[in-house]
């Protein structure tokens, strides 16, 4: 044995340290690991579900075809606008006895409305009939209203006839007492070359010559109305009808949901609601700016449906969204995002969407310049929802609704 040999059999063994700490960093491995694991397995599922659900919204065809729409920041809701309960002042009438009184006139103390089944009815002493109907049935739902039809706009003529807007039949006059209908304008022909679709609102002279009635699109129908909205469509139009010479001339297209319309006082001009807009539009059809059109209301707080005349010689404005500022608004939001359109109707159906809208039913007075004198507010549509009409009469608002089962009524002298 030589002497390296020998040095390294003498070498000291070094002695094996033993903490209390070892099992803590075991413990402490041991955590790590399983977090890795974690990690791991659920990215892996993370994956397994998005690529799948990704595939699918790519190859899902969508029902819309949005367009970017631009939108001012919403008004403040300070001042006259400033959010309130005044229409939980409003009381129901009729409830569980119709469905969806859109639109509501008055012949005396006699109340006339259409209703989500296709009929027109009176409501006379609080008893309520059925006068007439202009589609036929079944009348069960949505799939159904094609057939049925759905009267919307509704007034009185000079003569105390009922001139109605039937969405999907077209304009009708209606004798209030025998319930007899006679059409004025088909859907089933085309107006300078493009379909009648969604014929909405109507307001008449007070010679009963001229009637005024939108078109909402050529494309859409009542029944989706929300895809209306969300693509942003521009194929809307006012038009005019002749009774008399039986013609119907175009006045207004271009138009993103043409809804509500109103005569002014003095008939020199018909203020069109823009729904997908939230702005009122003004057509003059009289007078040196006849043919002309300008912006009567910009920007408005909410989604504008009806507008009727008020008793101080201004507007009444049914809105059954709004869009809060201070808050977040959903339309807004959407406006330019087309591709969450886009994505949101690839997955979920028109009534689903529906049911994320948040309720909030608002009434605005406006002066005969289109300024804001007051609103009447129902956060939520605890009392009032889905509001599409304040139609006043005898210092009450009557408030009608594209889909609520009543009719809300509003003393006047209590808000």
């Amino acid at each position: 044995m030589n002497e390296a040999e020998g040095l390294r059999q003498r070498r000291p063994l070094r002695p094996q340290v033993i903490t209390e700490d070892s099992p803590a960093q075991e413990a402490k491995e041991g955590s790590t690991y399983s977090s890795k694991v974690f990690r791991v397995t659920f990215l892996t599922l993370a994956v397994s579900v998005a690529v799948p659900l990704l595939g699918v919204t790519v190859l899902l065809d969508c029902p819309i075809d949005p367009q970017p729409i631009s939108l001012k920041e919403p008004p403040l809701l300070t001042g006259v606008l400033e959010p309130n309960t005044k229409l939980r002042k409003a009381e129901r009438l009729w409830e569980n006895q119709l469905v969806g009184p859109e639109s509501i006139v008055n012949i005396g103390d006699v109340l006339f409305t259409g209703t989500a089944d296709g009929k027109i009815i009176k409501i006379e002493d609080g008893e309520i009939q059925t006068i007439a109907r202009i589609g036929h049935g079944p009348c069960g739902g949505r799939g159904d209203e094609p057939t049925c039809g759905r009267p919307l706009g509704m007034r009185v003529g000079p003569n105390h006839t009922l001139f109605v807007a039937d969405a999907y039949y077209g304009l009708y006059e209606v004798d209030p007492d025998t319930g007899e209908t006679k059409m004025l304008v088909s859907t089933k022909t085309p107006i300078e070359g493009q379909k009648l679709s969604f014929v909405n609102d109507l307001t008449v002279t007070r010679d009963g010559r001229k009637i005024y009635f939108t078109d909402s699109s050529s494309k859409w129908q009542r029944r989706d109305y929300l895809f209306l909205l969300m693509e942003g469509t521009d194929d809307g139009r006012l038009l005019e009808y002749d009774t008399v010479t039986k013609e119907v001339k175009v006045l207004m297209v271009g138009l993103r949901f043409p809804n509500g319309v109103q005569l002014s006082p003095a008939e020199d001009f018909v203020l069109v609601q823009e729904t997908t807009m939230a702005r009122i539009r003004r057509y003059y059809v009289s007078g040196l700016m006849k043919g002309g059109a300008d912006m009567f209301v910009e920007n408005m707080p909410g989604l504008p449906d009806n507008i009727r005349l008020s008793s101080s010689g201004g507007y009444w404005v049914a809105m059954a969204a709004v869009r809060p500022n201070p808050g977040f608004s959903w339309l807004d939001f959407l406006s330019e995002k087309t591709w969450i359109k886009r994505m949101i109707f690839k997955l979920l159906s028109q009534e689903t969407v529906t049911k994320f809208v948040p309720r909030y039913s608002l009434v605005v007075e406006l002066s005969e310049t289109g300024s804001y004198k007051r609103s009447f507010h129902d956060p939520a549509g605890v009392t009032v929802a889905y509001v599409s009409e304040a139609h006043e009469h005898d210092g009450h608002l009557y408030l009608g609704s594209f889909r609520s089962p009543y009719i809300g009524r509003l003393d006047l002298q209590h808000v």
